[in-house]
């Protein structure tokens, strides 16, 4: 039988190209993923985890808590350098920068939230090749994201005297298909707007009520496309392509009790907290052609703040406000409180979910990993990740993970390999 020699880069080619068919790329458009739940479904933890991260670069970027988002091997970064906004995109692997963009942002916040910066503060958002930034004083602006070049720009100044909250902007831009959505506005009065993509028109507007801090969610319930999102003055859900208010549920903003965590949406419920307020649980339903809203349960015991919880293997992970600082875990059906951590754990965390494991970026620049399920707060690895506090979301890659702290951006790898 006569022998056939393959040629060993015809062999490193179909190694490498089946190599490259398995691994997914990475695809992080913005707030807590593409679906805003903070699930992570392309990292698989190691069987243990290293001693310590290998920091790959560093990037001096400027100060905010707008999170990076990754896409197509690209870092898209909105930040503060001397009095103006900057959106950045940077190379993933190397942290060269591709474009650099600017803005001059007057915007000084309150001496209370001095140790948070200046902002910006809202997450961008990637849909279709054009990235989406708000500012912290209230301007959408659409960007080319090959190029940098502004497509077009919008505010509502004309509408609106003060044109932002008192901690300034800090809701995240939503894509739904052709449009993208976001609330304008002040505390006390404001809109939600949907504005076509390309070119900036507005395509529906919805209600008087003030913008909060936090940002909707797109959710389907009983086969309606719907736009779920916390304002000053309710949880509301509106039919996403006209904007019509189909059920809401009074749960104001007033005084130092802020609006700002992102809903969780589990089994057609929404769970929203806020601080002082505990957390609770929503479920709109539909009978006879109209929308009711009951509260399936209310949990006093622990309130979420500025932190949004998600969910990981069947409970929900959250930072409470409550005794300066405590993690928990809860059931999300009943609302059930799990465990609590010690207290004094700090004012804010991002979380994100694994197979297996929670992902907890705590302000004081430290990586947790938890084992899901388990009954206490006891991290299976802990790495510090920055060198100033860090309130901006991560985003973890298949082998590692970007952290912005105060005014660095940095990629960090797991393993050499």
């Amino acid at each position: 039988m006569e022998r056939v020699v393959i040629p060993f880069l015809v062999l490193l080619t179909v190694w490498t190209n089946s190599l490259a068919s398995k691994t997914p790329v990475v695809f992080w458009p913005g707030w807590l993923g593409p679906n805003r739940d903070g699930q992570v479904d392309y990292f698989e933890a190691p069987t243990q985890w290293p001693p310590d991260l290998q920091r790959v670069w560093s990037k001096e970027v400027g100060e905010g808590s707008s999170m990076p988002i990754v896409v197509a091997g690209r870092v898209y970064q909105h930040a503060r350098q001397s009095g103006e906004e900057v959106v950045w995109c940077l190379s993933l692997g190397s942290g060269e920068v591709l474009w650099r963009k600017s803005d001059r942002v007057p915007y000084q916040i309150s001496h209370f939230g001095k140790r948070h910066g200046d902002g910006p503060l809202s997450n961008p958002a990637y849909a279709n090749g054009r990235l989406f930034t708000l500012s912290v004083t209230g301007v959408l602006s659409a960007w080319a994201a090959d190029s940098g070049d502004r497509l077009w720009r919008r505010d509502y100044a004309d509408r609106f005297v003060h044109t932002h909250p008192k901690w300034g902007h800090s809701t995240s831009p939503l894509v739904d298909g052709e449009q993208v959505v976001v609330h304008f506005g002040n505390d006390d009065h404001g809109v939600l707007v949907a504005l076509d993509v390309a070119t900036g028109e507005e395509v529906w507007t919805e209600g008087e009520d003030g913008a909060s801090h936090a940002s909707p969610i797109l959710v389907e319930i009983d086969g309606v496309h719907q736009i779920v999102e916390w304002n000053s003055e309710s949880v509301v859900g509106l039919e996403s392509q006209t904007g019509h208010r189909l059920w809401s549920y009074s749960l104001p903003h007033r005084g130092s009790n802020q609006n700002s965590p992102t809903p969780v949406h589990h089994q057609g419920c929404f769970i929203v907290g806020g601080e002082n307020r505990g957390i609770r649980s929503l479920e709109p339903i539909l009978e006879n052609g109209k929308w009711r809203v009951e509260e399936k349960w209310h949990q006093r015991n622990v309130s979420l703040n500025m932190a949004s919880a998600i969910l990981s293997e069947g409970s929900l992970y959250g930072l409470s406000h409550f005794r300066q600082g405590q993690f928990f875990r809860m059931d999300p059906m009943t609302g059930e409180v799990i465990w609590t951590s010690l207290s004094r754990m700090g004012e804010y965390a991002t979380f994100l979910a694994i197979a297996g494991h929670v992902v907890v970026l705590r302000d004081d620049a430290t990586l947790d990993l938890l084992v899901a399920g388990e009954n206490e707060y006891r991290p299976a690895a802990s790495f510090e990740v920055g060198e100033s506090p860090t309130w901006t979301a991560p985003v973890l890659l298949q082998n590692g993970i970007l952290v912005k702290d105060r005014r660095k951006l940095y990629l960090w790898k797991f393993a050499k390999d």
